[in-house]
């Protein structure tokens, strides 16, 4: 098991900032009011479920769909720019269609915590480190997820609106940073 610490850091922060579940409290704080309280343990597992199930089998779903993981690695990191610019921006270029009625696993767990750029992050994170590594930036975020969920009241009370908004858009950057080394770093094997 090769883990290295600045691989860890990077694989974390990189989930984090995708996850970006510190953006969402607004929305989840809005969510737990709607449905009367969130099951942290329930969205957690959930979201960390998939997360690990499209981290031990993504790659050969991509197989089967004809792709190898440089190719959804750049693919996927168009996609982590653009959510970076969105953070940033604070413009919203990929709509969401959630439910907000529907509970503790739709929208909280999928697509919110574990949606289309948390799966596709995973992907591109798995062709730059190994599968410890990204493993282990996906168990520090779960724990991190769990925490948020437990105390977004005080969270909220603590940084108010424009703390949320720095929060947001530092993030927002690091995304721009970190999709451009992805894209940097495998779109030169596909160019043959």
């Amino acid at each position: 098991m090769d883990l290295r610490l600045d691989n860890l850091i990077t694989v974390t922060f990189t989930l984090f900032a995708i996850i970006d579940i510190l953006g969402s409290i607004p929305l989840l704080i809005t969510l737990k009011k709607k449905m009367g309280g969130i099951d942290e343990i329930k969205a957690t597992l959930v979201s960390g479920g998939l997360m690990i199930l499209f981290l031990l089998t993504g790659e050969k779903f991509l197989q089967i769909l004809g792709l190898d993981v440089r190719s959804f690695a750049v693919g996927g990191s168009i996609v982590i720019f653009i959510l970076g610019l969105e953070m940033v921006l604070g413009v919203e270029f990929i709509k969401s269609d959630a439910d907000h009625k529907s509970g503790t696993v739709v929208p909280i767990a999928f697509p919110l915590i574990a949606g289309s750029g948390t799966l596709t992050t995973i992907i591109s994170l798995s062709a730059n480190y190994n599968q410890w590594t990204v493993l282990f930036g996906i168990l520090i975020n779960l724990i991190i997820v769990f925490l948020v969920l437990k105390s977004l009241n005080y969270i909220a009370k603590l940084l108010g609106p424009a703390g949320l908004l720095a929060v947001r858009k530092f993030f927002g950057v690091i995304l721009l940073a970190i999709a451009v080394k992805i894209f940097a770093s495998n779109v030169g094997g596909l160019i043959k």
